[in-house]
């Protein structure tokens, strides 16, 4: 028995086996184990584009001594539906019922990347697209992302931190929401305050009226905070946020006022595009605070060159540490174990 089967939300494991996952990534990373995962394939289902999930999962397994195949709609198959009753007379010839068992069962293990649907907030906070799909799969399964949650992406975003030496009691976290023409998923910012109030810093959620996380989101991270001895707080005040923060994590997401409503949203975000992060924005901030961005990332428009070329910026070790914690994810639930 593997010791992890699925790997779908990080506040599923205790801040022990967190840490048994970090210092895994850490070892991998400085001694390879070629062969720890020789013959196994890892099963990818990219139902939205991706580049650094895409690349880091095949890394991680070619790393490991494995394989891996990605399917997706865009480039394996004619169209995958997913709605359940559907009379299936238009364009798509999979339905998900099928597709997804089958991919499953070419691999040792699955990961599966559904994106929310941007429609109706309930369902998206209620996960329902991934978690229909995730019925359908009997192989470990792993989290990709979702309507409202990035694992990988979380876990990575600890280890850049832990790698940085940011501090745990008493560190402050900023996540801010950015400017950005487009109306984007919550998973990312959710899962961000979980991960951050999970390691037990003080986390400020820094957004603009109309872009306030949803209840649940934030009831679930103060939850968190509460077991780790963090905390959590929210303000459109950017001067009040940023006083003494270690890290500042920019983010774009739907406005939770209008969700679904495309002009609406269009309407309200228009009014924010001088919340692109400069240096300006770190005045109050220690003197080392670091930017931190899941990416990809609007040069100029979420964050300027400036601070993205700066000595502040850590994007491309946080997306390298991609790799490394999927690593220790693969090598834990199909090789030898934490």
């Amino acid at each position: 028995m593997s010791d992890i089967q699925r790997f779908d939300d990080l506040a599923d494991f205790s801040p022990e086996r967190i840490a048994a996952l970090l210092a895994l990534a850490g070892r991998l990373e400085k001694h390879p184990e070629p062969e720890a995962l020789k013959g196994k394939v890892l099963s990818l289902l990219f139902l939205n584009p991706s580049l650094r999930t895409l690349a880091s999962f095949q890394a991680s397994m070619t790393r490991l001594g494995g394989g891996a195949f990605v399917i997706s709609p865009e480039m394996s198959i004619h169209g995958l539906e997913t709605r359940p009753g559907i009379v299936m007379d238009g364009a798509a010839a999979e339905h998900v019922k099928e597709a997804v068992p089958v991919i499953a069962s070419y691999g040792d293990a699955l990961g599966l990347r559904a994106f929310a649907e941007r429609r109706d907030l309930v369902e998206d906070l209620e996960d329902r697209e991934y978690r229909s799909m995730a019925e359908l799969v009997s192989t470990p399964l792993i989290n990709m992302e979702s309507a409202i949650n990035h694992p990988c992406q979380s876990l990575a975003d600890w280890k850049t931190m832990d790698d940085l030496g940011a501090p745990v009691s008493g560190g402050k976290f900023v996540l801010s929401w950015a400017y950005h023409p487009l109306a984007l998923p919550l998973a990312v910012p959710a899962a961000t305050i979980q991960m951050a109030a999970m390691r037990g810093m003080d986390v400020t959620v820094l957004r603009p009226e109309g872009f306030e996380l949803p209840p649940q989101v934030m009831d679930k991270a103060r939850s968190l905070a509460g077991r780790s001895g963090g905390s959590i707080s929210e303000t459109d005040d950017r001067a009040e946020a940023l006083d003494g923060a270690h890290v500042l994590y920019a983010k774009s997401w739907s406005s939770t006022v209008h969700y679904g409503d495309k002009h609406e949203d269009y309407q309200l975000r228009n009014r924010h595009e001088d919340w692109c992060v400069d240096e300006e924005w770190f005045a109050p901030a220690e003197e080392d605070c670091r930017f931190m961005h899941c990416l990809p990332v609007r040069r100029n428009v979420v964050v300027s060159e400036a601070v993205l070329d700066g000595p502040r910026s850590v994007v491309v070790p946080e997306a390298r540490n991609r790799m490394w914690v999927q690593m220790a994810v693969l090598y834990a639930m199909l090789g030898p174990g934490l």
